[in-house]
């Protein structure tokens, strides 16, 4: 895929004054921000097979508020990015407010507030899906953002019940009612971090009571599943988190009708390219530590051995780069594609 870097070079400054924007059109795809993957070579990995919709990672307020170096890094937008969104985390009104404004010195398409985070330590600080369950806190948090952010504002965040959904319609209609531009859902309660049945009827209730878009998340790692998310939901747009990982090629598989799975040589070569923009961007000291989860991500459910994950886990160098490239373009076990073979077969 090719941008106008012309284009992306002079891009208008987003307004956030604009009142009912449409800011992902019918069947966009938004690939999440994930803590400690959406980075600049993970966003271009996925940009290769046709995201268009990307985040950062996600940002704590503090972090960006005491000026941690790291949080500036995570921030670093590609010339090569159509658009590109950021999503904010925090529940002090003073880190909130400082991380907005430094926020407003870059160039972004949106900011999101995170009201769904799940993770133990989000939630001691009262961020996350903790604070979505404040209803009137983040509301009020959030329309302190709204009013200093020079971008459009959204929220990400979770539904609050699997047994009733007006719980869920309140947290929403406080949030639109807060200045939210759009609102993802995520099917699971908190409780049930990643896994478990997503309640898109729960989704679908929510975005029949607001009148702001709603962007259904939570279980999409297949073409089908995107649609049956539409579907049930009744959205029209949808976020991937977790489905994308190690699997850059979902955006082209939802996309493209006559989409082919990646061969064992195009695994390779793209899990190889993935890793050396990883080292060119956080150096090899730190590349190569950070890039043992990424190959295990791309092998996973692949076929391949054990022995092969484990050599991953003590990637330390580029020779080690090279045996792991090589294994993996030998493919995975015989047994693996006798397993495949019979499963296409059972599902004509």
């Amino acid at each position: 895929m090719t941008w106008n870097l012309a284009k992306l070079r002079h891009r208008p400054k987003p307004n956030k004054k604009l009142i009912n924007m449409i800011l992902y059109p019918d069947n966009a795809i938004v690939m999440a921000p994930l803590s400690g993957y959406t980075d600049l070579p993970y966003r271009r990995s996925l940009r290769r097979y046709d995201c268009y919709y990307a985040f950062t990672e996600m940002i704590d307020a503090g972090s960006l508020a005491y000026n941690n170096p790291n949080a500036a890094k995570m921030l670093t937008r590609g010339d090569d990015e159509p658009w590109l969104a950021v999503q904010l985390l925090g529940a002090d009104v003073e880190m909130l407010k400082k991380a907005t404004l430094k926020l407003n010195q870059y160039n972004f398409d949106l900011l999101d507030f995170n009201l769904g985070c799940p993770v133990a330590k989000v939630a001691k600080k009262g961020a996350g899906a903790m604070l979505g369950r404040n209803i009137d806190q983040a509301a009020k948090l959030l329309a302190m953002i709204v009013k200093l952010s020079r971008f459009p504002v959204t929220v990400k965040t979770r539904i609050f019940s699997e047994t009733e959904v007006e719980s869920t319609i309140k947290l929403a209609q406080a949030l639109e009612n807060a200045g939210a531009q759009t609102l993802t859902l995520h099917g699971r309660v908190k409780e049930k971090f990643y896994s478990g049945d997503v309640f898109y009827d729960t989704i679908a209730a929510v975005r029949e009571a607001i009148k702001i878009p709603i962007i259904v998340n939570g279980g999409i790692n297949s073409r089908y599943t995107y649609e049956n998310a539409l579907s049930q939901s009744g959205c029209s747009a949808a976020m991937i988190a977790r489905g994308a990982m190690g699997n850059p090629w979902l955006f082209d598989e939802i996309q493209n009708p006559q989409f082919i799975p990646p061969t064992v040589d195009a695994l390779a070569d793209e899990t190889e390219r993935h890793v050396e923009e990883m080292l060119e961007f956080h150096g090899e000291a730190s590349g190569f530590k950070l890039a043992r989860k990424i190959i295990l991500d791309y092998l996973r459910g692949r076929g391949y051995s054990g022995e092969l994950r484990a050599k991953i886990s003590f990637l330390n160098n580029r020779q080690d780069l090279l045996e792991i490239i090589s294994v993996i373009r030998n493919g995975p076990s015989e047994r693996y594609w006798q397993n495949v073979s019979h499963e296409r077969q059972l599902t004509r």
